[in-house]
């Protein structure tokens, strides 16, 4: 468990590191040199006999280079599409949930007929897939800080402040976004982790709790799609207005776990969760792209991300130990249903800010102008009252 709590954290503790190469060497090579960190990581796991091994080969190796080949995927896309940024997001997240649904039952084959560590050679595949996937990454945004670095091709060190861009956190409806989704994601995980032994201890096992998986990766999947869709018909920053209404409707969800004493009614949960877990997802990156741009993208992901591991390190090992002491998950989910509930809340400014950010963006040059305007008239004035002396001398 601390192996695979380890890795899923490595994923998203690397994300800011990532997003820094991202901008150096371009999507495509941190992409390649990611997912070849990942096979190497993948296949080194399945040569060791015992646990220790495991924390660096497939907690911190091959973690590290699923961050390095994730993030780049999500900022691509921004380079080839603009108009349909949302479906096409919702598309490319909407393969997670497949494999959501399918990995489970194929990993169940292949450990059953071949092992352990077969399987996770055979995994190796998938991240050799990939690494030739990464090759097609090709940017199509033009880079200021190429054109500030001179000749194509020629690779100066950037300075200090190109490398973290903390320019980003001036935008204050990122700063806002980028703390409020953090706070939220206190309780996001809770039932994710807690779900299965919550039903084991309700309903013991007469019940298939791997159900309540596949109904979560299912709808997930069709959220990514339907409000991939969906988002790409709301304007600018509203976009956000479907992160608060999925936050809503997840803490909802989680407050309402510990009241389903039928099978059924659990089941109908996990939908709704799952749907609107899947709206979250698909509309991070093109909420990103409109509040900083396609230039600062990169790194306003990667710092997201970067403070997303905190709450869903620290969330789910609070809930556990709620459970040690009191003996059931019921406090748990309820207490996981609130951080939502006030993160959706803080996330409802953005749009306004947003806007008014716009609009003070626009004064600018236009109060540029009339100052211009101002200066060119006093200069006409000065150069008027000096020619008039002359020509009185030159007639006299």
């Amino acid at each position: 468990a601390w192996v695979n709590s380890l890795s899923m954290g490595m994923v998203f503790f690397c994300s800011p590191i990532v997003s820094i190469f991202t901008d150096l060497f371009g999507c495509r090579k941190v992409a390649v040199i990611g997912a070849a960190v990942g096979f190497a990581g993948l296949l080194s796991s399945s040569f060791v006999s015992t646990i220790e091994p495991l924390y660096f080969t497939y907690g911190v190796l091959f973690a590290c280079g699923c961050s390095f080949a994730y993030q780049p995927s999500l900022v691509i896309l921004g380079h080839y599409f603009k108009k349909r940024l949302g479906l096409v997001n919702g598309i490319v997240t909407a393969g997670s949930s497949l494999f959501t649904v399918s990995l489970p039952f194929l990993l169940r084959v292949l450990i059953d007929s071949v092992g352990l560590y077969n399987t996770l050679r055979v995994l190796c595949i998938l991240m050799f897939i990939l690494f030739l996937a990464g090759f097609t990454y090709k940017p199509l945004v033009s880079n200021a800080k190429d054109k500030e670095g001179g000749k194509k091709g020629k690779f100066r060190f950037p300075s200090e402040k190109k490398i973290c861009n903390f320019s980003v956190f001036k935008v204050l409806s990122y700063r806002i976004w980028a703390f409020g989704i953090p706070a939220a994601l206190f309780g996001y995980f809770v039932p994710y982790v807690h779900l299965m032994k919550h039903v084991e201890d309700r309903f013991g096992n007469s019940e298939p709790e791997e159900v309540l998986l596949l109904c979560l990766g299912i709808t997930s999947g069709v959220g990514r799609l339907i409000f991939g869709r969906v988002a790409d018909y709301i304007p600018g920053a509203k976009k956000v207005y479907l992160q608060v209404a999925s936050f809503f409707f997840i803490g909802l969800m989680s407050m309402m776990i510990p009241l389903c004493h039928v099978f059924g009614s659990l089941i109908a949960v996990c939908l709704f969760m799952g749907l609107f877990d899947g709206c979250f997802i698909c509309i991070m990156a093109p909420i990103a792209f409109e509040l900083v741009g396609a230039q600062d993208v990169s790194q306003a992901i990667g710092f997201l991300l970067g403070l997303m591991s905190i709450p869903m390190t620290v969330g789910p090992p609070v809930a556990g130990l709620l459970y040690d002491h009191l003996g059931t998950y019921d406090v748990a989910f309820y207490l996981a249903g609130v951080p939502p509930l006030i993160g959706g809340a803080i996330l409802c400014f953005i749009p306004w800010v947003h806007e008014q950010q716009k609009l003070k963006e626009r004064a600018k040059p236009v109060d540029g102008e009339t100052t211009e305007k101002m200066l060119e008239n006093e200069s006409t004035l000065v150069s008027d009252t000096t020619e008039k002396p002359v020509k009185e001398m030159e007639s006299g």
